[in-house]
């Protein structure tokens, strides 16, 4: 087993979704992951009168409510079309180095249709791009919480991941 300090994971996303497979698949890769380390999840909610909004504002009110729910000694991680791609095996060394340094979360944020605010981006640490595909918001959440549930198996020499 590995010691992670203090640091404990947040999964942080907007919106719930309506997809009941969705929804079936983030609960069963959570339960997977709380095997090997508790994982705190929030979402934000949109109010309704923001589907009226400009997508610059919506992105503005999001951001807003995002950055209300980080730390100032978070690491913050955004699954974002324009950051870095990793094998699973550099996923999963990535995410041991963050946990291993202690302080904050480590938080990993998935977000809206149209993506963060510049106020986000400001405070991220980290982008990550899990392909270069354009993927519905909704999909990467659940693509995500498996690949963090094999970088967990990787680190634990679980035999869910073959090299």
């Amino acid at each position: 087993m590995f010691y992670f300090h203090t640091m404990a994971l947040k999964f942080i996303r907007i919106h719930n979704t309506e997809a009941g497979f969705i929804e079936a698949g983030e609960t069963e890769y959570l339960q997977r992951i709380r095997r090997f380390i508790p994982v705190e999840v929030l979402t934000i909610s949109a109010q309704k009168k923001w589907s009226k909004l400009p997508t610059e504002q919506l992105k503005l009110e999001e951001g807003k409510k995002l950055l209300s729910s980080i730390q100032s000694n978070d690491f913050v991680v955004l699954l974002d079309e324009k950051g870095k791609q990793y094998t699973s095996l550099q996923f999963a060394e990535f995410v041991e180095n963050k946990m291993a340094f202690g302080g904050g979360n480590l938080v990993f944020i998935v977000g809206g249709a149209f993506g963060f605010s510049q106020e986000v981006y400001a405070r991220a640490n980290a982008k990550l791009s899990l392909s270069k595909l354009t993927t519905s918001h909704q999909l990467v959440r659940l693509f995500f919480l498996e690949q963090l549930y094999r970088a967990f198996t990787i680190m634990h020499n679980h035999p869910y991941h073959n090299e």
